[in-house]
């Protein structure tokens, strides 16, 4: 009898277990995508049969041989809340609306609670219907499954800690289309796209694959570094100074796309908003192929086509220069807007809001705020402008460049009496500061330094004086018309 018992208990524990388990992105307070057939997963028993409810649907799937499940919902109309029910489980307090991935690097991670006026806006902060789901920072050398976090109501206790850009698009957003609105923010401060983009990716591109193959040497001078380190320390010590920093591990390509983009697959979502290149702007040619191609890779991996893609260009940031020249910051966000060739994407400008000395502008109201106006026009077919001036041709005229736009709205305007930043040079590529003047939808351009123009820059420089603007208070994207090297 004895050893029978311990048999049974035996068989008892080696037995699959039941348990149904949910994705851990399904939690109350949840948004579901609206007019999208959005899927569910999770794991069972193998071979055991899950059933999914929600609001009068009645949905069934089957786990294969390694307990995974996936199903399908028929579409639904924003709204709620609902309860969604799988097998025992409920889900409660599941709004119907709008879901968009926020992610990027330190500015999209920056909180409410470090940007402008953070007191009055939690108090303020009162929006049942947006919703907060923040994915913790994980790198991974494989794509990993689950997030331990949940979803949140928005309100004065929970947005202060939530990303600031994320959260002001999600309000405004909210405001202009008036269905729910969730928002999840996955980012982590210093960190390249690289890192947010495929390991296959990276390495099926001619372009890209050095970021992978020259890895391992990044981690052996990492390791020497280490290695130093105490003599570097104890040096400084008997030299009364400030003791070093520890060298930091370079973190590996694709790592951040394996552990907090992979877990939100297959999510159904309407769109992302991106907040990144501060620590691609030394790099900003590969930047060229590598933005578009993390962005295809997404769209390709979440499976919904090409979804909306927002990102915000590079502000202004450093000194100031007094002459014409060269930028790192300045080719970055050339490589930004040339990502604008890519279908259905949309770039937020705020050269106008950047800080000299705070690689983080606290002005991350605005930036929301234009990412939200392109959304609304763009996504939400709202008859609104979205758009500063972007650069469309040159047309040499004699001794002067007439500068043609898109985005013009109401016609274009100068913040001051004088139009500033823009640069002129000839055949010689020597470019000099330049006359501007507004004559209808263009600018006129022209130096007496420069009698036969060749090219036309502007807000050219890490931290531009610039003010051309359209009369909807959008500003001028920087831009050059040449495509001249370095020198």
């Amino acid at each position: 009898m004895r050893f029978a018992s311990l048999l049974l208990a035996l068989l008892v524990s080696a037995a699959p277990s039941a348990e149904t388990k949910l994705s851990t992105l399904f939690t109350d307070g949840m948004v579901l995508q609206r007019d999208l057939a959005c899927p569910v997963w999770g794991t069972a028993a193998p071979g055991a049969e899950v059933a999914v409810e929600i609001a009068g649907q009645k949905k069934s799937a089957k786990a294969d041989a390694d307990g995974k499940w996936s199903l399908k919902l028929d579409p639904l109309a924003a709204g709620g809340p609902h309860e969604l029910k799988i097998g025992e489980r409920v889900i409660k307090d599941v709004l119907v609306g709008e879901v968009w991935v926020c992610s990027g690097q330190s500015n999209m991670e920056w909180s409410v609670n470090a940007s402008l006026n953070p007191a009055e806006e939690k108090a303020a902060a009162v929006h049942p219907k947006l919703r907060l789901f923040t994915v913790p920072k994980k790198q991974a050398d494989a794509p990993v499954t689950d997030i331990p976090s949940a979803w949140k109501v928005c309100g004065p206790e929970t947005v202060g800690s939530f990303s600031a850009v994320a959260y002001f698009f999600g309000r405004d957003l909210q405001k202009a289309i008036d269905v729910p609105v969730g928002l999840i923010h996955t980012s982590w401060g210093g960190t390249a796209a690289e890192l947010w983009t495929k390991n296959q990716i990276l390495a099926g591109n001619s372009e890209l694959k050095p970021l992978v193959d020259d890895f391992p040497a990044r981690i052996k001078a990492w390791e020497a570094a280490v290695a130093k380190h105490p003599e570097a320390v104890a040096k400084a010590k008997a030299e009364g100074k400030a003791e070093p920093r520890a060298p930091g591990k370079p973190m590996a390509p694709s790592c951040l796309y394996n552990g907090m983009i992979a877990p939100l697959l297959p999510y159904g979502i309407r769109g992302a908003i991106w907040y990144q290149g501060e620590s691609n702007a030394s790099r900003a040619k590969q930047y060229e192929t590598l933005f578009p191609a993390m962005i295809k890779n997404w769209r390709d991996d979440w499976g919904q086509g090409e979804f909306p893609f927002g990102f915000v260009q590079l502000a202004n940031f450093m000194a100031r220069k007094s002459e014409p020249g060269e930028s790192n910051w300045a080719e970055l966000r050339d490589a930004q807007t040339k990502t604008l060739a890519l279908p259905n994407t949309g770039m937020a400008v705020i050269i106008d809001i950047g800080d000299e000395k705070d690689i983080h502008p606290k002005n991350k109201q605005d930036v929301g705020k234009r990412l939200s106006a392109w959304a609304q026009a763009q996504v939400y077919k709202k008859p609104v402008v979205y758009s500063g001036p972007i650069l469309d041709a040159l047309k040499v005229e004699g001794t002067s460049a007439r500068i043609s736009f898109k985005h013009v709205g109401g016609g274009l305007t100068a913040k001051g009496d004088v139009l500033k930043g823009f640069a002129i040079a000839g055949e010689d590529r020597a470019f000099v500061w330049a006359d501007a003047k507004i004559d209808g939808e263009t600018v006129v351009v022209s130096s007496p330094k420069v009698a036969k123009p060749a090219a036309v820059r502007y807000a050219w420089a890490d931290n531009p004086e610039c003010n051309l603007y359209n009369k909807e208070g959008f500003p001028a994207s920087p831009f050059r018309t040449d495509a001249w090297p370095r020198k």
